[in-house]
């Protein structure tokens, strides 16, 4: 979810070899010889997954709650959502913001959205309302065929998330400690992505004669459950990883940059009201805002410009700005069109359409709206919770990978070191490169890689001396 959501084989992918003796034998099959990069993937997978695991548990619970939590919305805010019989016709939409208003006058009318559907309320939501975040709405649910106000939610962002939805969000984004909270996610983004691709690349290279399950116990049937499930969810793995960062802190803000130097922002539709009308058009949108006057001639409008259900009608900011009309469909197909109307003739001054978005912008809308589990509905909903499950799987059996590895000796008994050693110079500059560039766009996966090679080497080199200091060669 933006978490977020390790992945294919995570701690503790042991090293290919004879089984442990609490182990069924099966039968004999020449191991493929290990490249001489794949012992770094492996102790730089199991340490990872060690240490990265934990966060990625959180994401992994909190995202499943999210992606159920669409479902539950329907089902808990019932009464909210639907009318209670569906008429003749519905009334016009400045009828309805008027009895909302009625009922509830604090606040100042921030959008308006329309029954999208014959058996859906009408919202009005409600800015600066005392009680409510800042960052949130009070949304004032409305009968579209009896102006009867069905009850307000405090609601949050842009698909329209109710309180329990938006505490679960919350819970995934940022754990409910705020910006600081959002480094947790991005942490897991991150690597999320780096444990999966390096799962399966052991995978598919020295443990294909790991693969077997019948007739296997013990520590290698772990390895075999680990591995095949992550092997399958490696894909939608990197999906979420990559889409996750599209909007985190530091890796989103990087992502928006390069996508702004290449000219493939997402656009905005021009909200500016012009001519000699700005100052009179102030005057009609406060009382248009407040009463609902003239909604319905904007809507027929944004109408006019083939601008279907469902949409949201944004009263101007200031004295300068103009209504906005914009679809709000994230489920497929998505509709994204948007029309500015100056509140003083009623006019279309500009029109964005989703057709017109660069592809960088559409593929970013899209893979956030399949991550957070919106673009295909209850399908797209189902997909997610079956990764989030499989993610939790994966740590458990990976960290009972650890524990089975060290049966007999010590808890837990680490992957040996100076595996970077082994990798050719030709293999290792340009590794080294791609990590330095990692640092700057992917801090919170380019920063602690790193430090974790550096460490490993500092260690690796300080055994190295105390063994030959002791006449023994450690590494």
């Amino acid at each position: 979810m933006s978490t977020a959501p390790s992945t294919s084989p995570t701690p503790g992918s042991a090293r290919a070899g004879g089984p442990p003796s609490d182990e069924a034998p099966r039968p004999a099959a020449p191991a493929p010889s290990p490249s001489s990069w794949s012992p770094l993937i492996l102790r730089l997978h199991f340490y990872a997954g060690v240490l990265v695991a934990p966060f990625l548990l959180v994401a992994a619970v909190t995202g499943f709650l999210y992606a159920g939590s669409f479902q539950a919305e329907k089902v808990l805010y019932a009464d909210e959502l639907t009318v209670s019989a569906v008429g003749d016709a519905k009334l016009p939409v400045s009828e309805q913001v008027t009895a909302a208003r009625e009922a509830h006058p604090e606040g100042t009318v921030s959008a308006v959205r329309p029954s999208p559907a014959a058996d859906a309320t009408t919202r009005v939501l409600l800015s600066g309302v005392k009680g409510v975040d800042p960052d949130h709405t009070l949304a004032v649910f409305v009968d579209p065929y009896t102006a009867k106000v069905r009850g307000t939610l405090e609601q949050y962002g842009s698909t329209g998330a109710l309180p329990l939805r938006t505490w679960i969000d919350e819970l995934h984004r940022d754990l409910h400690l705020g910006e600081s909270g959002r480094l947790y996610s991005e942490f897991a983004a991150s690597w999320l992505g780096v444990i999966a691709l390096g799962g399966l690349v052991l995978w598919f290279t020295r443990r294909r004669a790991l693969r077997t399950l019948r007739g296997t116990n013990g520590r290698r049937r772990t390895l075999g459950l680990h591995g095949t499930v992550g092997a399958w969810a490696a894909a939608g793995f990197l999906f979420l990883s990559a889409t996750g960062l599209t909007w985190s802190t530091y890796a989103g803000a990087n992502i928006d940059e390069l996508r702004t130097s290449l000219g493939q922002a997402t656009p905005s539709v021009s909200a500016t009201a012009g001519g000699d009308h700005a100052g009179h058009g102030a005057a009609a949108s406060a009382g248009d805002a407040e009463h609902g006057a003239g909604l319905d001639a904007f809507l027929a409008a944004a109408r006019s410009e083939g601008l279907g259900d469902p949409v949201e009608i944004v009263p101007p900011a200031d004295a300068s700005s103009t209504y906005v009309v914009r679809q709000i469909q994230r489920s497929w197909p998505e509709k994204q069109d948007a029309v500015a109307i100056d509140p003083a003739t009623g006019e279309v001054t500009d029109v964005l359409r989703f057709a017109d978005y660069p592809l960088l912008a559409k593929l970013t809308r899209w893979g956030i709206d399949l991550h957070t589990g919106s673009l295909f509905g209850l399908v797209n909903q189902i997909a997610l919770m079956g990764l989030a499950l499989s993610l939790v799987l994966l740590i458990v059996w990976g960290y009972r990978m650890w524990w089975q590895r060290g049966r007999g000796s010590a808890f837990g008994r680490p992957i040996p070191r100076g595996a970077w050693q082994q990798v050719p110079p030709l293999i290792l500059v340009p590794c080294v490169a791609a990590i330095a560039v990692l640092g700057y766009f992917v801090p919170l996966l380019g920063i602690p890689l790193a430090a974790f090679l550096v460490v490993d080497v500092v260690l690796g080199e300080i055994a190295h001396r105390r063994g030959r200091g002791s006449g023994a060669g450690v590494r």
